[in-house]
């Protein structure tokens, strides 16, 4: 299930590389040890941007073809291109999410340990830990575990989770 960590050299070029900032408990995990099943930051980099690119893609799906569109995003416009700019400014403005494990991501912001862990299908989002520590138990030791509370707000990421319950 683990492999060896990263040195830390290696951490600061895959975030330099990707535009991101690990939170400080992944940096401690990734340190230590890595998912064997997560992606590798050294070499994975076509799989890596193609999950930086999923939420939005699979958001932007959802509203050309299952009528995904909250009110505060203002006006539906009537092109494709116009409704892309829009979520795209939404997404833009949201915490970015890091690609762990599948679609699994944990947000970089705020930049601080404890962030929930969340499974992204398109609009179909749900929390998948509360926490680091609290998703790889679920996930790879006991998937019957109910998930630990509270898990922390994060702004855009746990709305969409909310309006899916």
């Amino acid at each position: 299930m683990w492999a060896e960590g990263y040195t830390q050299s290696e951490l600061d070029v895959a975030q330099a590389k990707y535009g991101l900032v690990f939170p400080p408990d992944l940096v401690a995990l990734l340190r230590d040890r890595r998912p064997i099943l997560g992606y590798d930051w050294r070499s994975d980099d076509k799989e890596i941007r193609e999950m930086l690119k999923w939420p939005l893609e699979g958001l932007l799906f959802d509203v050309e073809n299952n009528a995904l569109w909250w009110p505060e995003w203002g006006d539906k416009p009537g092109t494709a291109e116009a409704r892309s700019e829009v979520l795209e400014k939404i997404i833009g403005s949201a915490p970015k999410l890091i690609p762990l494990v599948s679609h699994r991501y944990l947000p970089a912001e705020p930049n601080e340990p404890g962030n929930p862990v969340f499974s992204i299908y398109q609009s179909d989002l749900i929390y998948y830990g509360a926490d680091l520590a609290d998703y790889f138990e679920r996930d790879f030791v006991d998937p019957s575990r109910p998930l630990s509370q509270p898990v922390k707000h994060i702004t855009f990421w746990s709305d969409l989770v909310e309006r899916n319950s």
